[in-house]
């Protein structure tokens, strides 16, 4: 990342980081980018900003917002702008975040998953924090991992670009009896397979 911050100021091309689904807590940090050493030209983020509310951000320099006024006039409006119960839900949000200790557990919680999620199946685990994928030895364990846990009340997902992977993405408030719990399921199905 810090490599490509550098290449995009180099050429004079703008670094735009979507932070959509990494972004407040999921991965250690605020936001994903300050575990790289770097800062975007733009940050568009969403999803965690306002606790379930729909919501959506697209944050840059002054500059860079004043170059967008023109071309159209208005050109980045959004559907959600200046909704009152939104805004109140992520300023209440950013403060849970900022004055407890979610963020600084979600390494924590990594570190449970990892050690709890050894198994021969498991080829590898990929990811940062509260933002997991099991790397399965072939699609097919990785599909029926997915359709089984289902049926025992847990909730896994697939990623679209990497048919063996089984993506992790808790909320930051699970709790480490649920790890426990969601990673015990896993390796149980992982047998039966």
């Amino acid at each position: 990342m810090k490599r490509i911050s550098e290449r995009c100021k180099e050429v004079g091309t703008l670094l735009i980081l979507d932070e959509i689904q990494p972004g407040f807590g999921r991965i250690g940090k605020l936001f994903a980018f300050e575990h790289f050493d770097c800062t975007p030209d733009i940050l568009v983020i969403g999803k965690g900003m306002a606790s379930g509310m729909p919501v959506g951000a697209f944050t840059a320099s002054r500059t860079i917002m004043d170059s967008l006024s023109d071309g159209p006039k208005m050109g980045h409006i959004t559907t959600f702008g200046g909704n009152p119960v939104i805004a109140a839900a992520g300023m209440a949000t950013l403060k849970v975040l900022l004055e407890t200790s979610l963020i600084s557990e979600t390494l924590k919680k990594e570190k449970i998953f990892r050690e709890s999620l050894k198994h021969p199946k498991i080829k590898e685990i990929r990811g940062i924090g509260l933002m997991l994928a099991l790397i399965m030895e072939n699609p097919q364990i990785a599909d029926q991992l997915i359709l089984e846990a289902k049926k025992n009340n847990l909730i896994l997902f697939w990623l679209l670009f990497e048919k063996r992977a089984v993506r992790i993405s808790p909320p930051l408030t699970i709790s480490y009896d649920e790890i426990q719990t969601g990673c015990r399921i896993i390796l149980d199905i992982l047998d039966r397979l």
